[in-house]
């Protein structure tokens, strides 16, 4: 963790060809704790097969990168894999690869996809390239490192073909995309707002019609900063001033989860911890607290399970993912949520002591296995959408 400057903030997304159900091109992404990959395929033509080779080229390079296995290696596997159009003379897919780990060094390979963009302090930054041939087949590679504010934008050869025959005729063209790029990309854009502005003004391009595939993928850099979640008592109460002094450090958003915790941490920072009675309380979930020097103080377990709801449908819609991170509600799990998704490191520091808040309640189903089994369930869907997970036991 020592060694981390930078994290990763991500965002794809694509539109399809008019009148095609599936999209040729693909973005496959794996993180790990040293690295992020991100792999933009495009495969020859549309429809199904495209679909298919895009995604194996995604798929293949990305795990075997996050493996472990090195740049050079996983190109020369999949340019020996990737079969050729006979009558075009082409490989069936092409590939933009971004590979950065979290000390700041980048390595960046394409093969024969439109030339990445990338972004720093408001001009563009060309890092050297080498030509590699491998088994017939030219793949620029660069190695380079990042910066926080970094921006790295990636994109399919729609996005080039954008208003041929219509708006344009010749279609948008290498230089005009890096012109608008530089004209909109501000300093404060995340990666969502950038693959928005620029696929945007793709679909407008097309007149809403898109004669080809066309796909964003954008990488932001960020400076490495990690929340801590502290939730329920440590095993021994001789731990309380250690913990809470780990979650006070953290270096992202502090936040504590359960009316017990919420007790420990007031009584070690002797700072007092009030409620906001009914108005953050949402019909199934209890009102939030406070405590000065805490980011976010809720209520433990049904807090956390229907946090844990509206994860899960994150990860199934990702437009239920933007509607939960620019929603207004002030509800313990709504703020929970946001907190999550809006971190790109999180440690949830869990406790092992039984809880004696829930002695009272016989007839209880909460356990410490059961905490401890929603708190893994929760990181594994917090990693499904690009989060850096640590879960420690106290």
């Amino acid at each position: 963790m020592n060694s981390e400057t930078v994290h990763i903030d991500a965002h794809w997304r694509s539109i399809n060809k008019d009148q095609e159900e599936l999209c040729g091109d693909k973005v496959a992404v794996c993180r790990n704790d040293q690295c992020f990959v991100m792999v933009l395929a495009d495969g020859l033509g549309s429809g199904v097969k495209a679909n298919i080779l895009s995604t194996l080229t995604s798929t293949i390079i990305s795990k075997m990168l996050s493996a472990g296995m090195q740049l050079n290696e996983a190109i020369e596997t999949i340019a020996a894999t990737l079969p050729e159009c006979k009558e075009r003379g082409i490989a069936y897919s092409t590939f933009s690869i971004f590979q950065v780990y979290y000390d700041g060094s980048a390595y960046l390979a394409q093969f024969d996809n439109p030339s990445m963009v990338i972004i720093r302090d408001g001009a563009f930054l060309h890092p050297l390239q080498q030509v590699r041939e491998m088994y017939g087949r030219r793949v620029s590679i660069s190695t380079f490192l990042i910066e926080p504010g970094d921006f790295l934008i990636a994109f399919s050869d729609g996005v080039l073909h954008a208003g041929i025959g219509m708006t344009l005729n010749f279609g948008w063209g290498q230089k005009e995309v890096e012109e608008f790029l530089i004209s909109h990309v501000r300093k404060q854009d995340s990666s969502r707002d950038v693959t928005r502005v620029l696929l945007s003004n793709v679909n407008y391009l097309y007149g809403g019609h898109p004669g080809d595939d066309a796909t964003v993928a954008c990488v932001k850099i960020i400076e490495a900063k990690e929340t801590r979640v502290m939730v329920g008592p440590p095993s021994h109460s001789e731990q309380d001033a250690a913990v809470v002094g780990r979650l006070l450090s953290a270096s992202g958003m502090k936040i504590c989860c359960g009316g017990t915790t919420s007790q420990i941490v007031a009584r070690v920072t002797d700072r007092p911890l009030e409620t906001d009675g009914l108005l953050s309380m949402a019909n199934d979930v209890p009102p939030k607290g406070f405590i000065k020097g805490i980011d976010l103080v809720t209520e433990g377990v049904l807090t956390l399970q229907k946090t844990n709801r509206y994860l899960q449908k994150a990860c199934e819609d990702p437009v239920y993912e933007e509607t939960l991170r620019s929603s207004k509600e002030q509800d313990g799990a709504s703020c929970l949520v946001r907190a999550l998704l809006n971190s790109s490191s999180i440690a949830f520091m869990v406790g092992l002591s039984d809880n004696p808040a829930h002695d009272a309640i016989a007839y209880s189903p909460i356990s410490l296995n059961a905490k401890i089994a929603l708190i893994k369930e929760m990181g594994e869907n917090l990693k499904q959408l690009g989060k850096i997970i640590h879960i420690e036991m106290y």
